[in-house]
């Protein structure tokens, strides 16, 4: 799980990336693209420390920064979207796998919170 989970998050950051090509050449979409660079190629930089986590506590402290990253991935999609810079269904496939990497983090959190309370 962890290896493929890696697989997916780096490519999160990749795609985003040649999205990024697509973009008119103005201000806005400037700005734009440098957040939404940081943001989603931080996705999967971030998980492969959480693989090399030292301890449980390292462990969830990492993947919080994965789970942030990943939601402001998804936010700055959105609003690439909703501005009309990029077209809906060319921003889908990124957005749906950038969401089910969230829902897989969030629950990787909810057990390993309620592992840690149970110690």
């Amino acid at each position: 799980m962890r290896e493929e989970l890696k697989k997916r998050t780096k490519r999160i950051g990749i795609e985003t990336i040649l999205l990024l090509d697509e973009l008119p050449n103005k201000p806005s979409a400037w700005e734009l693209a440098k957040q939404i660079t940081r943001s989603s190629t931080s996705i999967g930089a971030n998980y492969r420390a959480v693989c090399r986590a030292k301890s449980d506590a390292d462990f969830i402290n990492k993947l919080k920064i994965v789970e942030e990253e990943t939601d402001e991935t998804i936010y700055w999609l959105e609003i690439l979207e909703e501005t009309g810079l990029i077209e809906s269904k060319r921003i889908e496939n990124i957005k749906k796998e950038a969401e089910e990497v969230l829902a897989i983090v969030v629950a990787s959190l909810k057990t390993m919170r309620a592992k840690n309370r149970k110690s």
